[in-house]
């Protein structure tokens, strides 16, 4: 008697979006050769910095950052999902080689997701991060950080 077949599960929204998650809590270098599992191959990524289409420009990205920083890793910290529209918020720590002691910074954040079925599996079919780079990235550098912070008390009167 054949052993029945398991019943597989349908790929749905919900699934991706929790193995977006996952993936980008846990990501290492070496797993930017798997963005292609999470991304659609004309994925559209933006933030403050980049606005680029495709798993191989989007690699570029996460490949830079693992190039340019010490030890930076994200916690998703909040998400919300309605259909294929997801928003998470996340904290990204890291470190900058040059600076002394090896410091921690952390720049809070936000990314809208949009999710795209393509045979049967979903994936991210739209990438935009949400962060303030001034008060989050630049009042944090030493020299630039201070011009940044007077400007704001200057803007702020």
């Amino acid at each position: 008697m054949p052993l029945p077949t398991p019943m597989l599960t349908p790929d749905t929204a919900e699934a991706a979006l929790q193995r977006v998650v996952v993936f980008f809590e846990q990501l290492q270098p070496a797993d930017v050769a798997r963005l292609a599992d999470i991304y659609t191959a004309d994925a559209l990524f933006k933030d403050p910095f980049n606005e680029v289409q495709g798993v191989p420009a989007i690699a570029r990205i996460f490949s830079h950052m693992f190039d340019a920083l010490d030890a930076p890793r994200f916690v998703i910290t909040q998400q919300v999902q309605q259909g294929a529209q997801c928003f998470v918020t996340w904290d990204f720590l890291f470190a900058m080689p040059q600076r002394q002691g090896g410091q921690t910074l952390t720049i809070r954040g936000a990314s809208h997701l949009v999710l795209r079925e393509e045979q049967g599996a979903w994936r991210v079919a739209v990438h935009r991060d949400y962060w303030d780079a001034a008060e989050e990235l630049y009042e944090k550098l030493p020299v630039l950080g201070s011009l940044m912070r007077w400007l704001k008390r200057r803007a702020n009167r």
